[in-house]
């Protein structure tokens, strides 16, 4: 335990959350708004130093609240209360930090029409709200899973308008929580690890309060069922049918977003009793992968839909920021040609090799999990595919965040990045790091470096010798 007294911490967060409110009130990512501005624009706008100070002053006091008391608070129950507290404010104010939910509101309008969003672009109804989405999106297949579409045009057949749509995907959002609330203890548990703790780190994290909530993203979703069906396969190994229902928690993960996926071999590992053995694994861990196919096939063609939004995944590289380390590799290699007289675009280069780099991290980070903890490793390879992913919005460190705060005995190295990445994004969806790119991305750049060189060090390190007495 921290120094800070838990009920200063309590009231300081709130404190914060109530700020970031106020923010979103002046200068949230209203649907009148623009679509694309700047800090400066911000700043020059009207109420422009107040939006951003309440918006800096309250990431801060969220920020500190939660770092001051990562060891997890007096217990799970005082956990849960403040995070609900902090929680509040958000729930009543206009969307914040992102314009992601007027995209799923014209998608579930579209899907609701009678148009596949894995063939068209919400202007191809078009939308009633299509002025509300960004430009680069409007054109462009969903990336989301078949559930969430499912979800998306029931949304907006019982709204039937734009605000209630927005209420309910934060209603559902704030379920997602509630969800997640039930099922970090239980995994926690069985990891060994402090469940409030683990209820700490993830859901007073200040992205929940200000992207998952305030956003609303449907993150929070496909993260209750991974963490739902991850707590069910970890509390029942070897037996098939309470395996089978994780499996199938997992695949409503994955029919929500597909980022999910990564997570179920490490599943099926843990869902074997006794020592490994390839016939242990087929066994149990079948069921699990079974569960999951299932879930998958089985609302997609429910809802008469298809897999096109696989392919869609590739339309998120439209966008470049140095949050990506690929990304920012490529932006470093290109400036450092600019001095001379070379005009390099390395992007498609660094961001392919990080594909084939992950795939192959991915299969190592399986095979070293057979003989140690797969649920923590569940967390490592989440956390590897944000890292080497093309586009990285700092809501999906949460993605890495719920997993290994439930797993993870060292904490400080995933918590930094979810910290750092609270004040990447203004309140109406201005990303910063778009207009820090000629700093930002020689310095992730950098750092990249070192963690290779660290991480091969280390290697080497392990595989001396240990010198006799």
């Amino acid at each position: 335990m921290s120094g800070v007294p838990s009920h200063l911490a309590r009231w300081t967060g709130l404190a914060g959350s109530m700020l970031l409110a106020l923010s979103a009130f002046l200068g949230g990512a209203f649907p009148s708004g623009p679509l694309r501005s700047t800090p400066v624009s911000v700043w020059q706008g009207p109420n422009g130093p107040l939006i951003l100070a309440a918006w800096a002053v309250g990431t801060g006091l969220l920020a500190y609240a939660w770092w001051a008391l990562r060891d997890g608070g007096p217990s799970t129950r005082w956990a849960l209360v403040t995070v609900g507290l902090w929680l509040l404010p958000l729930l009543v104010a206009p969307p914040f930090g992102s314009r992601d939910v007027y995209a799923y509101a014209c998608q579930g309008a579209s899907f609701a029409g009678g148009i596949s969003p894995y063939e068209h672009g919400v202007s191809a109804l078009p939308c009633p709200w299509l002025d509300t989405v960004s430009v680069i999106w409007r054109d462009t297949p969903a990336p989301y899973g078949p559930l969430f579409v499912l979800v998306a045009g029931a949304v907006v057949k019982v709204a039937g308008s734009l605000n209630a749509s927005i209420v309910l995907f934060r209603a559902l959002s704030l379920l997602g929580v509630v969800l997640t609330a039930w099922a970090l203890p239980v995994l926690a548990r069985r990891a060994g690890v402090p469940a409030q703790r683990a209820v700490w780190l993830a859901l007073g994290c200040p992205l929940v309060a200000a992207h998952l909530i305030g956003g609303p993203h449907n993150d929070v979703l496909m993260l209750a069922a991974l963490v739902g069906g991850l707590a069910v396969v970890a509390s029942h190994p070897g037996r098939r049918g309470m395996l089978l229902v994780g499996g199938v928690l997992l695949g409503v993960a994955l029919a929500i977003k597909v980022t999910a996926v990564v997570v179920v071999p490490f599943a099926a590992l843990a869902a074997t009793a006794g020592p490994y053995r390839i016939r242990t694994l087929i066994r149990d861990g079948g069921w699990v992968v079974g569960g999951a196919v299932a879930a998958v096939v089985g609302v997609t063609v429910a809802g008469g839909l298809d897999f096109g939004w696989v392919g869609g995944l590739s339309q998120g590289g439209a966008a470049i920021a140095w949050t990506s380390p690929p990304t920012a590799v490529g932006q470093t290699i290109g400036y450092v040609a600019v001095p001379f007289g070379g005009h390099i675009d390395a992007l498609p280069v660094t961001r392919g090799i990080a594909v084939v780099l992950l795939a192959v991290l991915l299969v190592w980070l399986w095979w070293r999990a057979r003989t140690r903890d797969p649920l923590y490793h569940a967390g490592l390879a989440l956390a590897l595919t944000v890292g080497l992913s093309p586009v990285v919005h700092p809501w999906y460190w949460t993605w890495p965040l719920f997993v290994l705060a439930a797993t993870a005995r060292q904490t400080r190295w995933f918590t930094v990045v979810a910290l750092v990445a609270s004040f990447l994004i203004l309140p109406d969806g201005t990303g910063l790091p778009r207009y820090t790119k000629t700093v930002g991305a020689p310095l992730m750049t950098l750092l990249v470096i070192v963690l290779v060189i660290r991480l091969v060090r280390s290697a080497r390190a392990a595989r001396q010798p240990v010198a006799a007495d």
